[in-house]
């Protein structure tokens, strides 16, 4: 879906200003519609998680269930003490760890992962690795589910800031719709103090959805 200027402004809470001045410089991802600039959703979702922008939720879509983070990682659960010494290494040991139904194809979908190398985990700083926002992960499950891993030593993913990267996000959903959904649920996130707190102290499961709930239920 192409957005306007206004859309754009209000998927990352600035002002129309601070647009024209991003296309000005030439620092945000668009393209020109006869005179006016349009965005793609997916590449502005994926700039703006670079940039460490906070990203607005409700300009999305609302998916088929009600697009919950907290009920996703309530699904998919956190796995403590992933063992990998690179990406590849961390892919494969993340599929085998995932809480899948028991007729998915794990092999079919590691190869997947593995095909789309540094896309299938991206570094955005602070130690933290999400999925590509324009590689979805789609598999028919039931409702969407996002797991946490800690890895039992960090990895060098060439991340923006340099660090090493210990904690990986990992989105399974069964439409592109759901995925994009929480993959802005998750960046908004991941600009709470609270919710990164709880990532950075590895805390348990349900310590890290009582942030996730505080946000979704904050004004």
């Amino acid at each position: 879906m192409q957005l306007s200027i206004r859309e754009a402004a209000g998927l990352l809470s600035v002002s129309e200003r601070e647009i024209y001045r991003w296309l000005d410089d030439g620092t945000i991802p668009a393209c020109r519609v006869g005179e006016e600039a349009r965005f793609n959703r997916e590449e502005l979702l994926e700039w703006a998680t670079l940039k460490k922008l906070p990203i607005s939720p409700g300009i999305l879509e609302e998916p088929a269930d009600d697009g919950s983070l907290a009920k996703a990682l309530e699904a998919g659960g956190v796995s403590y003490d992933l063992s990998a010494s690179n990406r590849e290494e961390a892919l494969g040991a993340l599929v085998s760890a995932l809480q899948l139904p028991p007729e998915a194809d794990r092999d079919l979908l590691r190869e997947m992962l593995l095909s789309r190398g540094d896309y299938a985990l991206t570094p955005v700083g602070e130690g933290i690795a999400i999925p590509h926002v324009r590689q979805p992960a789609i598999m028919a499950v039931s409702r969407a589910m996002v797991t946490l891993f800690f890895l039992k030593t960090p990895i060098d993913l060439k991340a923006p800031d340099n660090k090493p990267v210990g904690i990986l996000f990992f989105l399974l959903s069964p439409t592109v719709r759901a995925h994009l959904h929480l993959f802005s649920r998750l960046a908004a996130a991941l600009h709470d103090a609270g919710f990164k707190a709880a990532l950075a102290r590895k805390a348990g499961l349900e310590d890290i959805l009582r942030e996730a709930r505080r946000i979704e239920i904050a004004p």
